[in-house]
């Protein structure tokens, strides 16, 4: 068993402007680098760029209000710490329950998602799948577990892999590019512009997962937003680089198009395509469950030390300093999902769209906090900016934008109960307890 103890209560101080940046971006590149370039090139053609752009600006003002936060706030429990911080006790509660709701289960739909690729890149038996993926869990599960340090360095390590076997794919495609396959530019019109552009919030996601290690930097207000600055330029820089290739070298018209980053690769590389594009698969899938599985744990770990979850989750392991209680009670709803998804198979769409609702609900909470937190006019402008754009993409979830509201209103629920069990026992008084 982990040692535990009740006296350590400070997460360690170790991570630096290339752990912060490689956390957050193995945070926001995900599987959506596998398959969205290909998608966007099919609904708008080379206008498809636009959307991309068109998003990479769009996230900056979210990204740097998140930075900022930070660094006004820096406290484990993140975007619940920013809401407790501008809107009292049920500020955190609601943040709290928005992520309760969210991360247990979708890094096992983001590992499933993972391991289907590769199963798909090697022609595997469709049977590899949930073991790969349990693997990937437990894997994330276990570096955390180990310390910042190691998980630190891990991300970086990670997001160097994904970063040259994505310039690989660009430097073979941007070889074949052919002029001709940016005319027409526009051949559907701005409509699917649009349409790609809501698509493409899904993949921008993640920025709030540095909010949670804002603690464990050991100069957060210097290196917290050098992380963001940094990982927005590398994270738009790739995806943009990718978009262009694809459409350059039109090789979303490929099949269903979803497998044009192996056919850029095979372009160049033979018959070794197939093993780096599974490669890619497994690593922005553990890229993004790794980031996660830490930032959850700590964000637990945070709101058990507030009074908000139970006490027992706010103790750190006595030598390395990290929520290990909360990271085995993790595994267990892990194991317990993937025995659902084995027993009743999961439709990873409509649950990823209800996940992408939390999130969308989760932004719109913390730059509202930071209006209310953050006085200078640039930081506000860019909080109502993200806030806007946040709110504009609302709608496009349909029933699943009703989820969000119905997790606070039962995180509101369980603590209006707890107090009433408090209030009750502290009414019965010492002599009754006893009897």
């Amino acid at each position: 068993m982990p040692r535990i103890s009740s006296e350590v209560t400070s997460l360690r101080r170790a991570i630096g402007m290339r752990e912060g940046a490689a956390l957050t971006i193995a945070s926001v590149l995900g599987s959506g680098v596998l398959y969205l370039p290909a998608l966007t090139a099919r609904l708008a053609g080379p206008g498809g760029l636009l959307a991309w752009l068109g998003m990479g600006i769009l996230v900056i003002p979210l990204a740097l209000t998140l930075g900022r936060m930070s660094v006004a706030v820096p406290d484990a429990g993140g975007v619940a710490a920013f809401a407790r911080a501008a809107f009292g006790e049920r500020g955190g509660i609601a943040a709290g329950w928005l992520f309760l709701g969210t991360v247990p289960v979708a890094a096992p739909i983001a590992a499933l998602i993972g391991a289907g690729y590769v199963q798909a890149a090697l022609s595997l038996n469709h049977g590899i799948v949930l073991p790969v993926a349990a693997a990937l869990l437990l894997v994330a599960v276990v570096l955390n577990a180990l310390g910042v340090e190691i998980s630190g360095r891990t991300a970086t390590a990670v997001v160097a892999l994904i970063a040259a076997l994505l310039l690989l794919a660009i430097a073979v495609g941007a070889t074949r590019i052919h002029p001709s396959a940016f005319r027409p530019f526009l051949p559907h019109g701005l409509a699917p512009v649009g349409l790609s552009m809501a698509l493409l919030f899904w993949a921008f996601v993640g920025w709030e997962a540095l909010a949670h290690y804002a603690e464990e930097f050991r100069d957060p207000g210097r290196d917290i937003m050098r992380s963001i600055v940094l990982s927005i330029v590398v994270i738009d820089v790739l995806y943009l680089l990718l978009a262009a290739v694809t459409v350059g070298t039109r090789s979303y018209e490929v099949g269903d198009g979803v497998a044009a980053l192996s056919v850029m690769l095979g372009r160049g590389i033979g018959s070794w395509a197939e093993l780096a594009t599974a490669l890619l698969a497994l690593l922005v899938t553990y890229g993004t469950v790794h980031a996660y599985i830490g930032g959850f744990a700590r964000l637990i770990y945070a709101q058990a030390r507030a009074g908000d979850f139970p006490a027992y989750f706010g103790a750190l392991h006595a030598g390395r300093r990290t929520p290990v209680r909360v990271l085995i009670a993790l595994g267990v709803v892990f194991a317990l999902v993937f025995l659902w998804d084995f027993i009743h198979p999961f439709g990873l769409e409509g649950l990823l769209t209800w996940s992408s609702g939390i999130f969308i609900a989760i932004y719109c909470l913390a730059m509202a906090a930071a209006l209310r937190l953050l006085k200078d006019t640039g930081s506000r402008v860019m909080a109502w900016v993200a806030l806007l754009l946040c709110l504009a993409t609302w709608p496009f979830l349909a029933w699943a934008a009703l989820y969000p509201f119905a997790l606070v209103a039962a995180g509101f629920a369980v603590r209006w109960r707890q107090e009433s069990l408090r209030q009750e026992e502290n009414h019965r008084g010492p002599t009754n307890r006893r009897a």
